[in-house]
């Protein structure tokens, strides 16, 4: 079958590996991605030979424009030309230690190199070498379990995903992100195999935990990951979500299947990988708060403080960063219940002006995530929530246009209150700044310097303060 190249790459390294005699391809991921006709800028070149001189070779008919990196260790060369990531290696096969995910690399033949590839979808090449430039070699039957929507190992999966247990994690993520069937025998052995997904780094684990939250219905991903065992050791504290627990009758839903459905809710409206997040995380404690009462069932109370706070250990356990996106996700969900709580009842300007004081800027993503979290099956129960949550979204405008609480900064400073009583700072400048705060968010005075300055006045004097 010959396949068009259209890029121009291929036909400057075709002409290298012409001058050079040595057989070259193009292979893996970016064939996949021509086939399945999906965007792709990384695109991986193998030569029988040395991949570094061939990358040296294409960079000198290119003018030297583009610099080669050479990675030794590797014996892998990469040119970035325009916004592709082109790579070149030279045909290899390996073998593995029990260990290391590291192998043993030896010079091999292009049937060596396919045979080492994750998948069948990831083993197609493509020739360029001049007699049979642009025909596709297809030794797997990777087309086939293209059209099927199957991920398959080209050899036995058990040595497959021993050799580099990163491979589980990938063959998941492509389940995901394709909307493939994982096939039976290698969805077996990603279970009998899972535990060998303790010698893969954490960050490495991370990159395809996030690529999973990032395809468009994650939960696909997640179920994979719980039903083969792999998510107990990555993330047991969303594995302590699942299950269901009745005491006199009486049921609470299973979490970790809500936590699914919020979460390809969310998807629907957003992009943002931290709002994502969120959603995982929204309901993450409520294991640790579970309580059976007599009177009420089953309760959480406190779930969102606690959740918060189980953020930063969850966020270093996984390797994500510790900086102002673990501070948002905290945010999000320790407010998460907020406007829950005021769509159930009479929205007051107090209740609202203390919402949009602590949300700030991410009022608008909290309400998304309150709205992906409607998950009831009784549409009745839907409708009524969503309507409520529009009142609520309405009240916000209100209120804001009215009295600019959001990322709300003090009319009146410390240094105001020290000037105009003459003190220093000390206990009595944060009384009268937190009186000042409450007394705007409960609405007893406008968000206003003047008003603000005549109540300063007014509670100093209470603290035995005289106005200078």
């Amino acid at each position: 079958m010959k396949t068009k190249l259209t890029h121009p790459i291929f036909k400057v390294i075709s002409e290298c590996a012409t001058e050079m005699n040595v057989p070259a391809y193009v292979i893996g991921g970016w064939v996949r991605d021509l086939l399945l006709e999906r965007p792709c800028k990384d695109i991986d070149i193998v030569g029988i030979g040395s991949g570094i001189d061939l990358a040296k070779a294409v960079s000198k008919k290119l003018g030297n424009k583009y610099h080669v990196n050479v990675y030794k260790n590797f014996g892998t060369a990469q040119i970035v030309y325009e916004d592709y990531d082109v790579e070149f290696v030279g045909a290899r096969k390996e073998s593995y230690r029990s260990e290391s995910r590291k192998p043993i690399v030896e010079n091999g033949t292009l049937e060596d190199d396919q045979n080492r590839r994750d998948f069948t979808i990831n083993a197609l090449a493509i020739s360029l070498s001049k007699n049979n430039y642009g025909e596709l070699l297809d030794p797997f039957d990777g087309l086939k379990d293209m059209e099927a929507k199957i991920i398959r190992t080209p050899l036995d999966p058990d040595i497959t995903y021993s050799d580099d247990p990163l491979r589980m994690m990938r063959a998941i993520r492509f389940a995901t992100q394709l909307n493939y069937v994982i096939e039976a025998e290698s969805l077996k052995s990603i279970a009998k195999n899972k535990e060998r997904i303790k010698i893969i780094s954490k960050e490495r684990i991370s990159d395809e935990l996030i690529k999973i939250i990032m395809a468009p219905l994650p939960s696909i991903g997640f179920k994979l990951l719980f039903d083969t065992g792999l998510l107990h050791f990555i993330f047991p504290e969303m594995v302590a979500l699942h299950g269901v627990e009745t005491r006199n009758g009486k049921s609470h839903k299973d979490n970790f299947y809500h936590t699914l459905e919020v979460l390809d809710n969310i998807c629907k409206t957003t992009d943002d990988l931290w709002l994502r997040w969120s959603a995982i995380l929204h309901d993450i404690a409520k294991p640790p708060t579970k309580r059976f009462e007599h009177d009420h069932g089953w309760t959480f109370h406190g779930h969102e403080d606690k959740g918060s706070r189980m953020v930063p250990k969850i966020f270093a356990d996984l390797k994500l960063p510790l900086n102002e996106k673990m501070k948002y996700v905290q945010k999000l969900v320790l407010l998460h219940l907020r406007p829950i709580v005021l769509a159930k009842s009479d929205i007051t300007d107090s209740a609202v002006r203390r919402l949009l004081f602590e949300a700030g800027d991410d009022i608008d993503d909290l309400m998304k995530l309150c709205e992906a979290d409607i998950t009831s099956k009784n549409e009745y129960k839907v409708q009524k929530y969503m309507k409520n949550f529009e009142l609520v979204r309405q009240k916000l405008k209100e209120v804001e246009e009215k009295d600019n609480i959001r990322n709300w900064q003090p009319p009146i400073t410390g240094e105001d209150i020290m000037k105009v009583f003459n003190i220093r700072a000390g206990r009595e400048v944060g009384i009268i700044k937190n009186a000042i705060r409450e007394a705007i968010l409960d609405g007893i005075i406008k968000n206003d310097k003047k008003e603000a300055e005549q109540f300063m006045i007014a509670e100093g004097t209470k603290l035995g303060l005289k106005a200078e």
